[in-house]
């Protein structure tokens, strides 16, 4: 019979480990040639990781590692992290901060309106409502930190879920919703408009 008061403290326990960032950065090294310096990706196929929140990068780390997300490079990184390995990892990149990139001016008009307002005509949601007005998203419901994100990589994964690519947590479904109703012109022009976006706490 469990222990209520002993499974109690143990799922605290869980709850406050937050991981060792001095730790992360040392295991970061292998990261960089893909994500970037202090996680600031310089190839525009890679995302990101510098500000993604902690909650929202472990389990992403932990979706690659059981599989569910398949790519040769991440998969066999992924696959050998610990526990412990990702709570660092998450630790540190949460710590540093994304460098904005710029946006294309002839796309920024169509990428500002639907991702302020949405596209109502063919039922597309604002992106505000999850990623907030500056894309820093929302922590408490592990809804990813977007600005600043290269546009390369926010399209793809924008085709991904889409194409229904994406499919392995329980926000991939609203999100295959909006991406399969957008055109082609809009996810190109929302995934630029968000490279020009700076993410910082609303």
């Amino acid at each position: 019979m469990s222990n209520y008061a002993t499974d109690a403290h143990n799922k605290t326990a869980v709850a406050e480990i937050k991981g060792d960032a001095l730790a992360g950065e040392k295991k970061a090294q292998v990261c960089l040639a893909c994500h970037g310096v202090n996680g600031n990706s310089m190839n525009p196929e890679w995302p990101s990781l510098a500000g993604q929140h902690h909650d929202y990068l472990v389990k992403q780390l932990k979706i690659w590692r059981a599989g569910d997300r398949q790519d040769p490079l991440m998969s066999a990184q992924a696959v050998h992290l610990s526990d412990k390995d990702i709570e660092d990892l998450s630790a540190y990149f949460s710590q540093q901060t994304i460098k904005a990139g710029k946006a294309d001016p002839e796309q920024l008009a169509l990428g500002k309106k639907i991702y302020r307002a949405g596209n109502a005509a063919s039922g597309v949601s604002a992106c505000t409502a999850c990623h907030g007005p500056t894309g820093r998203g929302n922590p408490a419901a592990n809804m990813p930190a977007i600005g600043g994100q290269m546009s390369n990589y926010v399209a793809r994964q924008l085709r991904a879920y889409a194409a229904g690519e994406r499919g392995h947590d329980s926000e991939a479904a609203m999100m295959n919703s909006i991406a399969r109703k957008m055109t082609t012109a809009e996810i190109d022009a929302v995934a630029n408009y968000v490279q020009g976006l700076q993410a910082r706490p609303e």
